[in-house]
């Protein structure tokens, strides 16, 4: 048995997708305004690395290398800072959002618990939205700074088999 959708469920759904799209799209806005300062030098470098990387017929140099290597970990450094930094505004966020959600909630008198709740949610919830972008730009910093650390890591690996296969070389040769 299939389950069928009806041309007016299907148009029901591509209303839903097409709102959370756009609001996607304002959120994703947002997050990028909050990560910009605290990830651009950071995301300029790792875009130089694969500019380099991208010219296949011509490997990255040994002193490209370790310049990757030396600017990668300063880099990494301080948008390792930067991301607590961030953190911190995410925790103001995520009270600023309680504040709002308990002071409306607290001011709400009539309903069942249930309809207290959802008022309060509705009252604070461009508070949720901010803080929820707080979340996700904190995360995205976290996540290009771990990621940094492996092109880092992946660098150095290069760098020891190339040492390696240039010991092997003078041994044999």
């Amino acid at each position: 048995m299939k389950f069928q959708i009806d041309e007016q469920m299907q148009n029901q759904l591509n209303t839903i997708r097409d709102r959370i799209e756009n609001n996607s799209v304002q959120i994703d806005d947002i997050v990028d305004e909050i990560i910009q300062p605290y990830v651009k030098s950071l995301d300029d470098y790792v875009g130089l690395i694969s500019e380099i990387l991208q010219d296949n017929e011509k490997p990255p140099t040994d002193a490209e290398l370790d310049d990757f290597c030396l600017n990668l970990s300063t880099n990494i450094y301080f948008a390792g800072g930067l991301c607590e930094r961030l953190g911190v505004r995410e925790d103001i966020a995520k009270a600023v959002y309680k504040e709002m959600y308990h002071t409306s909630r607290s001011n709400i008198d009539k309903g069942t618990v249930a309809d207290k709740d959802s008022m309060a949610e509705l009252a604070a919830q461009s508070e949720y939205i901010i803080s929820s972008a707080y979340t996700r730009a904190y995360k995205t910093l976290k996540s290009k700074v771990e990621n940094a650390q492996e092109i880092l890591q992946s660098c150095k690996k290069v760098i020891g088999r190339r040492m390696q296969e240039q010991e092997l070389t003078r041994i044999g040769g």
